[in-house]
């Protein structure tokens, strides 16, 4: 493996991110990705037993998507966007029957009474965990279900774990758009023109604060050099020190890394075996108002597309737990919550049918599904972020940003960030080839 000028270690949004940055201002850079296929969490499938259709394992959406960079590239591609706002109708159950008209307006009020009342704690308390916000609304019916979305639903975190702080700053309003096809299929047809990316290529040592700034990184390929390296894998792979840093990282990082620990989301996804459609339209999302804090909530989304299955959300700790007890126990928490929802039909319909049932913490690369900051720590992301060794190291992600936080939007902004930062730090030295050139060269391969 030969000298580069930056490289750049994960193929998810903020590493493509990152190197079309790089070959966007004629900067030689090579992407280093442990696993054989590009996009990290966003990953298109196309499941067998649900007849080969396209199914995202991870990210789903571009999230507002009126001020996110991946919706131009998409549009000006001519890509067909659909607008899931649209396309959805809800179902609230209270109990075992539907919310009321009454209800569903209460239902509605409540989510400003309670960013309201987030706020008021912020600016009395400093940061508190989200938890706390219901606390302070105990007369509010909707404040515990509220308080499920936002948290273990949203945010893959336990509310008593999770910094109101860091959900405010990232709350996000505008349209969601599904990518036709997928959006990690969109990822890897969109985003890697012009690329150098080594796949099957894990790194193992990176050592930084060469000579110049120089970086050298070890990989089961060999040796690669650079004036800068850019490290855009998870906060869960960083914390587990499967990739190893010499010399060893600042505090403040590894503190940071700590603060931002993965949080968990599952899909379970069932389907059916006959004709039943629970009464319920294609996209139709059904919720419940839970009974108090810790509850679980399960939101899903039903026959998406006119397909003939369901798919359920878990996060936080319960989808960790289930995680731990397998595919099996999944799929019989989500018959058993639909169950209280619809009755016996549910198992009737269900009943020895398809299933899929997504893993995130059990990908070495990832382990889990997307980070949170823990109460107190909402300014991690940006110290994860801040340059070390004057630029020439940096990293990105999800986890490196404010407003996007947990998205491929968040990842891909922050990719390109950390590359504006390293060439900075690469100062004068001329660019060993142009965008031209690097339009040639783009690749996927194995081990180099």
């Amino acid at each position: 493996m030969t000298d580069t000028e930056i490289v750049i270690i994960g193929a998810g949004l903020a590493g493509l991110g990152a190197a079309a940055a790089a070959r966007d201002a004629g900067r030689r850079a090579v992407v280093l990705e442990a696993s054989g296929r590009v996009g990290g969490r966003a990953w298109t499938t196309g499941p067998p037993q649900f007849g080969g259709q396209w199914f995202d394992m991870g990210a789903i959406w571009f999230h507002d998507a009126e001020h996110n960079p991946l919706t131009g590239i998409a549009q000006a591609a001519g890509d067909t966007l659909l607008c899931s706002d649209a396309l959805r109708q809800e179902l609230t159950f209270v109990g075992d029957r539907p919310a009321t008209p009454v209800e569903l307006a209460e239902y509605a009020a409540a989510w400003p009474r309670f960013e309201a009342k987030a706020d008021a704690l912020l600016a009395d308390r400093g940061d508190v965990p989200l938890a706390e916000v219901a606390r302070h609304l105990p007369d509010d019916p909707w404040a515990a279900t509220v308080e499920a979305w936002e948290g273990p639903v949203i945010c893959a975190a336990d509310a008593d774990q999770f910094s109101a702080l860091d959900w405010r700053r990232n709350a996000l309003g505008g349209s969601n758009l599904v990518p036709d096809g997928g959006i990690g299929a969109f990822v890897a047809r969109r985003l890697t023109g012009g690329l150098d990316i080594r796949l099957r290529t894990p790194a193992r040592t990176v050592r930084w604060g060469g000579p110049g700034g120089r970086v050298t990184v070890e990989t089961d390929a060999g040796t690669l050099t650079a004036g800068a390296c850019i490290v855009t894998v998870s906060t869960g792979v960083l914390g587990s020190g499967a990739l190893c840093f010499d010399p060893a990282l600042p505090a403040v990082v590894t503190d940071a890394v700590h603060d931002l620990p993965m949080g968990l989301a599952i899909k379970v996804v069932l389907g059916a075996t006959g004709p039943d459609r629970l009464g319920l339209a294609s996209h139709t999302s059904v919720d419940r108002r839970v009974g108090q804090s810790g509850d679980v909530l399960m939101p899903v989304q039903c026959w998406p597309f006119g397909r003939d299955y369901v798919q359920g959300w878990i996060g936080g700790s319960p989808a960790w737990e289930l995680a731990r007890l397998g595919q099996a126990a999944c799929v019989d928490f989500a018959v058993s919550y639909l169950r209280r929802l619809f009755g016996g039909r549910v198992d009737r319909l269900f009943g020895g049918g398809a299933s899929l049932v997504t893993q995130w913490d059990q990908d070495p690369w990832i382990r889990g599904a997307y980070c949170y900051a823990t109460p107190g720590h909402a300014d991690a992301r940006h110290t994860l972020a801040a340059p070390v060794s004057g630029g020439h190291l940096m990293f990105a992600g999800e986890a490196c940003h404010v407003g996007f936080a947990g998205t491929v939007a968040g990842a891909w902004i922050s990719g390109q960030r950390a590359a504006r930062t390293a060439i900075a730090a690469l100062g004068d030295v001329a660019p060993v080839a142009t965008r031209a050139a690097l339009s040639g060269t783009g690749r996927f391969s194995g081990p180099a």
